[in-house]
């Protein structure tokens, strides 16, 4: 053989043999050679293959423009033996039984609303029987062709042609030996029908097909989004509705039904209860078995908040995406690292006082009252009446931020933009103020520039809202934050089955515990990580500060403004006090703590050490079992029907301002008389 030059032998049909010493050997089938130099081009090499085998000649212009395919070598029962063509191997050599590449999409002009192969797989292999009619409303619309018959003759062979009358178009294509794949061996893949017109119309249960799997992993799938797709990849054109109802379809195919839903409630409340012994899940339903409300606290989220967490507690609530609406209750406390932990949370049929009550109830049922808890929520009168009736001995909290907003809307036009903005600024000074001296400042200030938000001030009861007067326990947090973030995400999620809203949280609640415990023990710290740079902070600043030895347990602090601060460490208490609001040593506590060569540390509130944190997530919520397949039995021995939604009262409010096209341009006038523009008949001036 000269050089630079290569014999290619390909063969088919044989098998590999392993000889004594080793090697391999192919024997069977047939053979083919042809001769291969640096010169030969690769297109010449492809020419010269495809004329050994026609089916490899049909493949290769089959996928001519295609930027990759799939190629499948099938293993068939082994031929009889014909003339042996024998050829020793290197012990090296291999079978390649599954060569695998890129798919490639299908072309436009060989499809059919049957579909005779899935998206993925090779274009001269189809599925069998029963492939086919799974998949039937999805894989040819992609070139929107009708199928005249489509026949399997035995389970051997499909054969199918055209619907159009005249159109040459056919396909026959048997069974391979020993596999479910069926191999193209005769079509005409012209048309002369005209399948490439868009269609404009398809099916509820065509859209939910196609958009069922991406809704498994993207709930959040829009119908413009699906309107643009279908249009891409299937050019089908839908409408909005179209869209709409096809994801309302697939939803309920991949959630459940959200009617199902409330039925499956009892037995999710008995699972739960099962699961996570020292929960609570309780279902409050109407005469008429219509959902009313449901409660559920796992008993990781209570043992963690009385054990690990400060007695605060943040009550909130959101609406829910849900076909038959409904309102999150949610009761939610802080960890030693400031971080959301939620105790209990309810889904009630309407947010009214009465589920609020009842909420606050439920909510003093779980937790056994061994020491006050403190309150943050909103300035209502309802819910302070409730509040005071439930919990007499326990202090509540209106959040800063709703005050805010009732601020500037009390002032708004009445007031500058620029002086709201003042007062609001002034407001929060106040709020925070940790002494009454610095609070009367901040209110000299309003009245100073309003005379009316003063008094709007002192009418709001600065007792539930100021650092200088409330009573209870806050630890210098004012607003209800902690909750509206939690209800944030809540709102993001899709609409879902009540069921899956239950599920959702809780899975939330189990990931939080999770991280939270893996986290905290990496910690090297007395303190969590942002309680321990808060102490460290004050003990910075600390060290330029005088210290005078007063009688008994009190120190004398004097501060770089030359104000004397009086600290107690029997009492933990400071003038200033900044260590009672926010239950860490104040500068001032920490100057007078290390004069005395004690450990800063043992005067931290509990709440802020590592351990609490460890001990709040120190339990786990245990899975619930799914729901899914269990019958109506035993779902519920009595029926739960899905809340009773009100119509609103009225007509529905119209859009302030109409969408105008673009294309759209005014009717001009034109007078049916004189047959000008601009008037019609009855300004008309032409006599008649």
């Amino acid at each position: 053989m000269g050089i630079g030059k290569l014999i290619v032998v390909c063969q088919s049909g044989g098998k590999f043999t392993i000889n004594a010493d080793g090697t391999l050997s192919y024997s069977g089938g047939d053979a083919h050679a042809t001769s291969l130099t640096v010169d030969t081009k690769f297109g010449d090499f492809k020419s010269e293959i495809a004329d050994m085998w026609k089916d490899i000649q049909r493949f290769l212009e089959f996928h001519e423009d295609s930027a990759s395919a799939d190629v499948y070598v099938l293993t068939p029962s082994p031929p009889a033996p014909s003339d042996a063509t024998s050829m020793p191997c290197s012990r090296f050599s291999h079978t390649t039984p599954n060569v695998s590449v890129s798919p490639v999409d299908a072309p436009t002009d060989f499809a059919t609303d049957e579909p005779i192969y899935p998206p993925d797989a090779p274009m001269d292999l189809l599925p069998d029987a029963e492939d086919t009619k799974k998949q039937k409303h999805l894989g040819f619309h992609r070139g929107r062709v009708a199928l005249q018959d489509l026949k399997n003759s035995g389970g051997r062979r499909f054969r199918a042609r055209c619907k159009a009358e005249g159109c040459p178009w056919f396909i026959v294509a048997p069974k391979l030996t020993n596999t479910n794949l069926f191999r193209i061996k005769k079509m005409n893949d012209t048309h002369t029908c005209g399948v490439g017109s868009i269609r404009t119309s398809a099916s509820k249960k065509l859209v939910a097909s196609i958009v069922k799997e991406k809704l498994r992993d993207t709930l959040t799938y829009k119908p413009q989004e699906i309107i643009d797709d279908i249009r891409l990849d299937l050019g089908i054109e839908l409408n909005y509705a179209q869209a709409y109802r096809g994801i309302a379809a697939a939803l309920e195919e991949v959630q459940g039904s959200h009617r199902k839903a409330y039925n499956q409630l009892p037995l999710l409340c008995g699972k739960i209860l099962e699961t996570n012994p020292g929960s609570a899940a309780i279902l409050n339903t109407k005469e008429d078995s219509s959902f009313q409300r449901i409660f559920v606290a796992f008993h990781a989220s209570l043992y963690g908040f009385w054990n690990g967490c400060r007695p605060l507690l943040f009550l909130g609530y959101t609406s829910l995406k849900s076909k038959y609406g409904g309102e999150l209750f949610t009761a939610t406390a802080l960890d030693g690292n400031d971080g959301i932990f939620l105790v209990a949370f309810a889904i009630v049929d309407v947010l009214s006082d009465d589920n609020w009550h009842w909420f606050l109830q439920q909510l003093k049922t779980v937790l056994s009252i061994s020491h006050e808890i403190t309150f943050v929520t909103d300035m209502k009168k309802a819910m302070s009446e409730s509040l005071g009736s439930v919990f007499p001995n326990c202090f509540y909290g209106y959040c800063l931020h709703r005050l805010t907003e009732s601020l500037k809307k009390k002032f708004k036009g009445s007031l500058t933009l620029e002086v709201v903005r003042v007062l609001i600024s002034e407001f929060h000074k106040a709020a925070h103020a940790p002494t009454a001296e610095e609070f009367k400042k901040c209110i000299e200030t309003i009245k100073n520039i309003s005379p009316e938000a003063y008094e709007w001030v002192l009418q709001t009861e600065p007792e539930h809202w100021a650092n200088a007067f409330f009573k209870g326990a806050r630890y210098n947090h004012l607003k209800s934050s902690v909750t509206e973030s939690f209800c944030d995400w809540v709102s993001d999620l899709p609409a879902m089955p009540i069921t899956q809203v239950i599920e959702t949280i809780r899975r939330k609640m189990m990931e939080f515990i999770y991280t939270r415990k893996m986290d905290s023990d990496q910690w090297s710290t007395k303190l969590a990580p942002s309680s321990e740079e808060n102490l460290r902070r004050s003990l910075v600043d600390s060290r330029s500060l005088e210290v005078v030895l007063s009688p008994g347990s009190c120190f004398k602090v004097r501060d770089t403004l030359d104000i004397m601060n009086v600290v107690s460490l029997e009492n933990w208490e400071c003038s200033c006090r900044e260590w009672q609001i926010n239950g860490l040593p104040c500068l001032h506590a920490a100057a007078a703590i290390e004069h005395v060569g004690k450990d800063v540390y043992d005067y931290c509130y509990r709440y802020f050490t590592t351990e609490a944190f460890k001990i709040t997530y120190s339990e786990s919520i245990n899975p619930v079992p799914s729901l899914d397949g269990c019958t109506q039995r035993e779902s519920s021995e009595v029926l739960v029907h899905p809340p009773c939604i009100a119509r609103p009262v009225g007509r529905p409010k119209e859009r302030k301002y109409a969408l105008i096209s673009e294309q759209a341009v005014k009717r001009s006038l034109q007078c049916s008389k004189c047959k000008k523009l601009g008037h019609n008949k009855r300004k008309c001036k032409q006599s008649s």
